[in-house]
């Protein structure tokens, strides 16, 4: 009986000691997420007491709304590390970028080297209107070009809650699914946090991360988690070991 009123634990306290976080908004000034060098040194401080040591961080890069570039995301990794060298907050601090599949990303993929989380695992993201019309003939040129597909926050894809057999279709066309982990606390809300818990319980999930961009998000890791099957959510969570550099 006492079991059952046990209460679930805190999110943060499911964070390991020298944990990789793949997906994050800390280049400053850049997109959707840090503001400002202040903002980023804050959040990295703050992340690192909760025992993320290891930060691929990942500005988006969607044409017309965040146009950015290889180059330049390169360059303000490199005038951040700078920056956060005195503030002993990290590991390793390395970019990948979190790519969206649109109009232009096949002229990208055919013309660019991209930007990955590690060797060639790329993240990637879709609208959440709707998924491209062409999405599984884009998986298959991404892998066609020697990249491994990992897409962002699946779980977030409100088009596809009462179509679950389409994650086992994108699973079965080569793509990896990153979780954010802030959707196993209902930050994005309760039915987001039911497809979680459903690509968890199937063992569909390949690695989490963050998606942190701002105060509210770091916050909200001190909520207690939601997921029936957090033991499959520690497990994912490990998964992040691959990334070590």
């Amino acid at each position: 009986m006492l079991s059952f009123f046990k209460s679930k634990p805190l999110l943060k306290d499911l964070i390991p000691e020298n944990f990789v976080d793949i997906h994050s908004h800390l280049l400053p000034g850049i997109d959707d997420g840090s503001k400002s060098m202040e903002d980023t040194e804050n959040f990295m401080v703050q992340m690192s007491a909760m025992g993320i040591k290891h930060f691929i961080t990942t500005p988006h890069i969607f044409t017309n709304v965040w146009d950015n570039t290889e180059a330049g995301i390169t360059e303000k990794l490199q005038v951040t590390k700078a920056d956060l060298s005195r503030k002993n907050c990290f590991t390793s601090f390395n970019a990948g970028t979190e790519y969206m599949i649109d109009s232009f990303f096949m002229k990208r993929l055919e013309t660019e080297k991209l930007l990955t989380l590690k060797a060639n695992y790329v993240l990637v993201e879709m609208s959440y209107l709707n998924p491209p019309m062409q999405l599984f003939d884009i998986l298959f040129e991404i892998q066609l070009a020697g990249y491994k597909p990992i897409l962002a926050h699946p779980e977030r894809y409100l088009f596809y809650a009462n179509k679950l057999k389409e994650y086992e279709r994108l699973k079965k066309s080569g793509c990896l699914f990153q979780l954010n982990l802030l959707s196993t606390v209902n930050y994005y809300g309760t039915g987001i946090t039911k497809t979680a818990d459903y690509l968890l319980k199937n063992e569909m999930i390949d690695f989490v991360g963050t998606d942190i961009h701002h105060q509210n998000h770091i916050d909200a890791f001190s909520r207690n988690v939601c997921l029936k099957n957090i033991t499959e959510l520690e497990k994912a969570i490990s998964k992040n070991l691959f990334f070590l550099p």
